[in-house]
């Protein structure tokens, strides 16, 4: 069995320049309405998440193993990464075991990790612009973007939804080119498991041979 990943990484170099680790989590959120009510805040919230990684993606002076560390921090701050790992594993959450749920933390962070870590030279001067947001319920939003420029022949259009209020946002879920990130992963991670019998361990050891495999490659 492989994991698929190749969705996932078309979507995630879009999304790089956002900084959101790919698989994120929750339900598809409900179509935009024309009226639908706004959130300033959650809007203020991925313009500024934006910001902050384009100002590191174009720091020529910092080195790509510092980029690589300042970027990390910063993922860990914008993403729900908890609720991330626990929405992946689909309905075997429930009855995942202590020890397995620890391995199997461990090993989606840095597998999530070198997925985007291999995309930071696909960056190339990219702008992000927030176009609006549809409120799904009180702290429960969907903002919209576009993004421009750089080697893209045309605009990119990407949402994100994020839980919370005030200061306290957090982007759960991601979605490019049609494709909700947490969706497909967590199809991906129960289908791998149902072909197992259910054993989660299976899962856990193909992502550990891949994330063997993205260490070695970057080692070439």
């Amino acid at each position: 069995m492989t994991i698929k990943t190749n969705a996932l990484r078309a979507a995630a170099a879009a999304a790089l320049v956002v900084g959101v680790t790919a698989p994120l989590n929750a339900m598809a959120p409900a179509p935009a309405l024309a009226q639908a009510p706004r959130d300033a805040g959650a809007e203020q919230f991925v313009q500024t998440g934006a910001q902050r990684i384009i100002s590191i993606l174009n720091d020529k002076s910092m080195a790509n193993a510092d980029k690589i560390r300042t970027f990390r921090g910063i993922v860990d701050e914008l993403a729900d990464v908890p609720r991330i790992t626990n929405f992946v594993l689909g309905k075997y959450a429930r009855n995942i075991a202590p020890a397995q749920r620890d391995r199997f933390a461990r090993v989606f962070r840095e597998f999530a990790q070198n997925v985007y870590e291999t995309r930071l030279g696909d960056y190339h001067g990219e702008n992000v612009k927030v176009t609006g947001s549809v409120v799904r319920k009180p702290g429960d939003v969907v903002v919209n973007t576009t993004i421009t420029g750089g080697k893209l022949t045309q605009p990119v259009q990407a949402s994100w939804r994020v839980l919370g209020s005030g200061s306290g946002w957090k982007v759960v879920d991601v979605q490019v080119a049609g494709i909700w990130l947490a969706i497909t992963q967590q199809q991906d991670f129960v289908s791998t498991v149902d072909n197992a019998g259910g054993n989660i361990d299976v899962l856990i050891a193909q992502l550990e041979k891949q994330v063997q495999q993205q260490t070695a490659g970057r080692g070439k």
